[in-house]
């Protein structure tokens, strides 16, 4: 299996516990020194107002070191 192949299948094994969020948030953020760039989704409890998805996202993504560029999309299981 080769690295592509490897990294293209893990976004589905995420589904099953994606499927159980309240809101699932696509989004791009960043790193610097050095420049990484990161597009992927997280979950939040609830979608309420954009402004609170995006802050609720920002404050996530910088307890892992990213920093919030765009929210791309949201979808509200509810």
């Amino acid at each position: 299996m080769t690295t592509r192949t490897l990294l293209m299948s893990l976004p589905l094994l995420a589904l099953p516990a994606l499927a159980s969020a309240d809101c699932l948030v696509e989004y791009k953020a960043k790193q610097d020194d050095p420049l990484r760039l990161d597009h992927g989704t997280i979950q939040l409890p609830a979608c309420n107002s954009p402004e609170q998805v995006e802050a609720d996202t920002r404050a996530e993504l910088a307890t892992r070191g990213w920093i919030l560029l765009k929210v791309v999309s949201t979808t509200d299981a509810n």
